[in-house]
């Protein structure tokens, strides 16, 4: 597969030898984006840990200070009587019966589904549609709770959540390429210092084996993870 020209031109300003500062690889981020649309930038964090063993694995939410820069669709399967404080708090699609239907039917256009505790059983069977994409609810990422309003107004302020996969390694979105560099760096250094403090007691060596920052399309930047302050 041919290398286009704009991205020789990006790999070319980027040292591979070299390890950035986090601050600096959030503006050099910016500077190899050759994309004509607002890039996501995301990190890949590789971490000393064996998911395979339950009490290593890395999963959690963190409330980034300035979002991700995009409008998050959002599902509220509730009970009628938490249906007006699902549309206050800001839900895009709100309902129950009508709405796992339509699951069972192929329908997964949201970016997050919250439900209740109580409801969780209807939705156990839209397990295997909606786990491959990363929708199915769960208690520890705050998708599954009976407080709706605080639930949906934190997912639309920029509340995400990530999980290590079976490689040791957590792929999520800090921001988009308009970001400023300096929100690129407080984003992300949210994002691992709840990483950190996640930490597996059981997990020995080196926590942070590898950062890497990228946008769509762009190369990796490699990271020096002892210029991540706090960490």
């Amino acid at each position: 597969m041919s290398i286009t020209k704009k991205r020789k031109e990006a790999i070319a300003k980027i040292d591979r030898e070299k390890s950035y500062s986090l601050l600096d690889s959030a503006k050099l981020v910016k500077e190899i984006t050759y994309t004509k649309f607002d890039a996501s930038v995301d990190l890949s964090i590789r971490l000393g840990v064996d998911p395979k063993k339950a009490n290593q694995m890395v999963r959690g939410t963190v409330s980034l200070p300035h979002g991700i820069g995009k409008t998050v669709s959002v599902l509220a399967l509730v009970t009628p009587d938490k249906e007006e404080e699902a549309r206050q708090a800001g839900a895009d699609y709100v309902g129950l019966d009508d709405y796992i239907n339509k699951i069972q039917g192929g329908w997964t256009d949201v970016d997050v589904i919250i439900t209740m505790p109580s409801i969780m059983p209807k939705i156990g069977r839209l397990g295997r549609i909606l786990g491959p994409r990363g929708l199915m609810p769960n208690p520890k990422s705050g998708t599954v709770t009976d407080d709706i309003k605080d639930a949906v107004t934190s997912v639309k302020a920029g509340k995400i959540d990530f999980k290590v996969d079976k490689y040791g390694i957590i792929n999520t979105t800090i921001g988009r390429v308009s970001f400023p560099q300096d929100k690129l760096f407080e984003n992300a250094v949210e994002l691992l210092h709840t990483i950190n403090r996640l930490k597996p007691s059981a997990a020995k060596g080196a926590y942070f084996r590898s950062l890497h920052i990228s946008s769509t399309m762009s190369p990796g930047i490699k990271i020096d993870s002892k210029t991540v302050p706090g960490i």
